[in-house]
């Protein structure tokens, strides 16, 4: 398996989109690839850098998980 290094270096395909009003406004933002991980902003900038912290986050939960090899 590869390490943690190498899937924080991947670039990984972003999904954004405008939210409406009745959403609460800003952007959404998420990962495809990684489940769960997205996240939202007042701008694209802010956005993209709460997703970032996101896929982070969600990438170094993956690798703190015990191995389900039993």
């Amino acid at each position: 398996m590869k390490g943690l290094e190498y899937y924080m270096k991947l670039d990984y395909e972003i999904k954004i989109r405008k939210l409406a009003e009745d959403e609460g406004g800003g952007w959404f933002a998420q990962i495809p690839l990684l489940p769960c991980c997205m996240s939202d902003g007042e701008t694209v900038e802010e956005c993209l850098a709460n997703l970032e912290d996101a896929r982070i986050g969600w990438i170094k939960k993956y690798f703190q998980k015990p191995a389900l090899d039993q």
